[in-house]
């Protein structure tokens, strides 16, 4: 990676393509694309249903996909991919089709790296959370040591990002863990007997303002903030009683949570944002009301225009930092209305941003 350039990192949903588990689940053939086609609208001028234009409908089995999508990420600036991978413990892992494509077929030529999706499933597609899908345990050291060989042959290509030398690993909820130490112990030692440098690992929050000092002290490199919870909040008092009010009399569900996007942007910014442990997100978007419904959180109203004014901010955040580097969330959460590929309604503008301010 080029040690000059704002380097941005993307989130990628490998959901797209049919699995046993949803076709049982869910019903046959199921896939993120099932909630993104029947969304609808839930208030005057919400933007849905959102539509996938350039590369339509995609099945992620296809490798053609893969390569145009790498080809489109590459030509916008950003320097590679984060696959969510999904190990629920005692070898059971979920979704891994298009990362083991990657590596048989040896393409695209595109870096990534992995993060670990280390959650429960349950029925948040029909908002049934507490029907439980797939649990996620943590079965102790010979998992750890499984989960670590599980990936060795990702670790292995030189398309793996890394950071100071040492192979990226991003985990979704750090403080879950029950031993980050033993696991951390052991997968850097795993990683010197197999010729790597060691790990540079990076916990997600959602709440950083709360969790960073914890995960940092739980011997995590870096904390990915994604301060979307904690942008809400800091909208004013009277902003969100006029948002409640809103959603109650006009929204038709007191469940749906509404934002602004220019409301949003404008409180993304933290002072630790400019820590160097501190790597911070871009967000082109939100809106989970595919998944959700009427309980959905919706930020509405983005543009590619704010989206350039929010990428600007977050690059000058990075500048000085030895290592600058952006998490954009996401690339492809189509369902909850998190992406950056092309839609029906603003075709490439915001790759089309990407590449104005980071080329």
């Amino acid at each position: 990676m080029d040690e000059e350039k704002t380097k941005v990192i993307a989130y990628y949903l490998p959901q797209f393509h049919p699995i046993p588990e949803n076709d049982t689940w869910w019903g046959k053939g199921f896939t993120e694309w099932t909630n993104v086609g029947k969304a609808s609208k839930l208030f005057k001028g919400h933007y849905q249903p959102r539509v996938p234009a350039d590369l339509g409908y995609y099945d992620l089995r296809n490798p053609d996909v893969l390569e145009k999508q790498a080809e489109m990420a590459r030509e916008a600036g950003i320097d590679g991919f984060c696959f969510w991978h999904y190990w629920f413990g005692n070898g059971k892992k979920l979704l891994d089709g298009p990362i083991n494509m990657i590596l048989e077929k040896n393409i695209p030529d595109f870096p990534f790296c992995l993060a670990w999706a280390n959650e429960t499933w349950t029925g948040i597609w029909n908002n049934d959370h507490k029907r439980i899908l797939q649990e996620q345990t943590y079965p102790g050291v010979q998992d750890i040591k499984d989960h670590f060989y599980n990936n060795l042959k990702a670790f292995k290509d030189p398309r793996y990002l890394k950071l100071d030398n040492r192979l990226i690993f991003v985990i979704y909820k750090p403080l879950k863990l029950p031993n980050t130490n033993e696991f951390i112990n052991i997968w850097n030692a795993l990683a010197l007997e197999n010729g790597f440098e060691g790990f540079y690992f990076i916990g997600v929050s959602s709440n950083p303002n709360l969790e960073s000092a914890q995960i940092l002290n739980s011997r995590f490199d870096a904390v990915n903030s994604m301060r979307l919870l904690e942008a809400q909040i800091s909208i004013s008092k009277i902003k969100r009683f006029y948002t409640a009010i809103s959603r109650k009399f006009f929204a038709g569900n007191l469940g749906l949570t509404k934002f602004n996007y220019e409301d949003i942007i404008k409180n993304w910014v933290n002072e630790s944002d400019f820590s160097e442990n501190i790597i911070p997100s871009i967000l082109p978007n939100w809106d989970n009301s595919p998944r959700s419904g009427k309980k959905a959180t919706i930020i509405h109203d983005s543009t590619p225009k704010l989206f350039e004014e929010h990428v600007v901010e977050m690059k000058n955040v990075v500048k000085h930092k030895k290592n600058k580097v952006l998490f954009l969330k996401s690339w492809n959460e189509w369902a909850e209305g998190n992406y950056v590929e092309p839609d029906l309604v603003f075709g490439t503008q915001y790759l089309d941003v990407l590449k104005k301010v980071l080329l």
